[in-house]
């Protein structure tokens, strides 16, 4: 079943125990309800995450919905899922900015051909898994390998809160923060799942009633890069927006050095997409491992497709995944709605050059949770799968790789090539588990025969 869904009772109730499953509505009205609530879900870090790429969060916005729909038609609407920005690139991309020369158009097609080449790389590897099967990844990616990389996808990023976005506006990063505390733990379901997105908003709020009160800031100034005095918020491109038009595109420029820069982002989403794609099959009770593959080739094809335009990258999301998981309502049809709705709102310029305007300390505040929540699910994957940290072969190589990452630590290959940060850290995690566990290996057998 791609398209046709059949209708699930009389359209309007759920016994209890009862799902709608993918290839099931209910009505339209309400469909289009639960199409909402998933765009609300997946906007939080869909367009956080652009933003702190430098990227347009517009462009992502419609491009994730058109992305949406092209996952479903690829796993033909067994895997009801949502494609939005993805926060494995954050490292990467500014390692790439760093090395290219900043926040401007030409290092912007940098980074989106670096991006398109990573999500080439991510549909090879999902074409690879349909072929010979999801186990040629755990031997390639081992739960302690996956794990110590998201981790450090997370945890690298520390020291752009700690640089960029926290000096902007120290107080209301932490104001920013707090109020997302707060809204996470104290606010159970639906809302306490969008506490980023209420964050964000509430401390967007808040800075500019800040400055009508207080006046100006006198602090880092991310336009400038140097401390001057200036408003938190900044509404005056929203003024010139038109209401109705195309956000802003451009074409990819490929460099060799900037795509080995974001390639460990890949082991990252291969990892997080077979998370997701068992997590759905769990919840809908159906085999999915049929599909696995498909699946991380389409979010590979997604980002291929949006990054040629100047879109983010994709990834499935697990925001919407709890959406799922709170409504019982698993049908695809939702999906395709949101998709449709994301793609509105980037047709949108007012609304981009809203968003656009989001103040730096205010992003410092989220980002500080985004980026721990990232580090942490990779302590998770270790927890779920009771890696053993006794075992050198596993401390050793996961440890230095983690380390590398926060430093974040430079290793210098050439004038124009540097691996620093989360992917010199990659690099360490996953050739040397395979070069440690070689040589363990031998060593055990030698032990044996002799």
């Amino acid at each position: 079943m791609v398209l046709g869904w059949t209708k699930h009772g009389d359209g309007k109730h759920l016994a209890p125990g009862e799902v709608v499953r993918p290839d099931e509505r209910l009505t339209w009205p309400r469909m289009v309800g639960f199409g909402a609530q998933h765009v609300i879900a997946m906007f939080g870090a869909t367009f956080v995450f652009p933003l702190v790429m430098g990227l347009d969060p517009n462009t992502a916005i419609m491009m994730s919905g058109i992305a949406t729909i092209l996952f479903l038609l690829i796993v033909k609407g067994k895997v009801p899922s949502y494609l939005g920005t993805s926060a494995s690139f954050v490292g990467g991309v500014l390692a790439v900015r760093a090395v290219f020369g900043g926040d401007t158009a030409g290092v912007d097609a940098i980074v989106t051909g670096a991006i398109l080449v990573a999500g080439l790389v991510l549909a090879l590897a999902g074409l690879a898994i349909h072929v010979l099967g999801v186990q040629i990844i755990h031997k390639i990616f081992p739960p302690v390998v996956t794990g110590a990389v998201v981790m450090l996808i997370g945890f690298g990023l520390a020291f752009v809160v700690a640089d960029v976005y926290w000096p902007q506006d120290q107080w209301m990063a932490l104001v920013t923060m707090v109020i997302t505390f707060v809204v996470v733990v104290a606010f159970k379901g639906f809302t306490g799942r969008i506490g980023i997105l209420i964050g964000l908003v509430s401390g967007f709020v808040l800075s500019w009633v800040a400055d009508r009160a207080f006046g100006n800031i006198t602090a880092f100034n991310a336009a400038t890069s140097k401390i001057d005095t200036h408003p938190r918020v900044n509404l005056g491109a929203v003024a010139d927006a038109p209401w109705i038009g195309l956000p802003p595109m451009h074409l990819p420029d490929f460099r060799t050095s900037a795509v080995l820069l974001v390639l460990p982002a890949v082991i990252a989403l291969i990892a997080e997409n077979i998370g997701h794609v068992k997590a759905v099959g769990e919840m809908t009770r159906t085999d999915v491992d049929p599909y696995m593959g498909r699946a991380v080739a389409a979010d590979g094809i997604g980002t291929m497709i949006t990054s040629a335009v100047g879109g983010s990258p994709t990834t499935t999301y697990a925001e919407n995944i709890g959406v799922m998981a709170a409504t019982r309502v698993y049908s695809t049809a939702a999906y395709y709605i949101a998709g449709i709705i994301a793609i509105l709102f980037g047709l949108c310029p007012k609304f981009g050059a809203l968003v656009a305007a989001t103040p730096g300390g205010v992003l410092g505040g989220v980002t500080v949770i985004l980026y721990g929540m990232i580090g942490l699910l990779g302590a998770k994957i270790w927890i779920e799968n009771r890696v053993d940290f006794s075992d050198p072969v596993n401390m050793v190589p996961i440890g230095a790789g983690i380390i590398l990452a926060i430093g974040p630590v430079k290793h210098v290959i050439s004038s124009d090539f540097i691996l620093d940060g989360i992917a010199l850290g990659t690099v360490v995690v996953v050739a040397g588990y395979h070069l440690l566990r070689a040589i363990a290996g031998r060593t055990h057998v030698r032990e044996r025969t002799g």
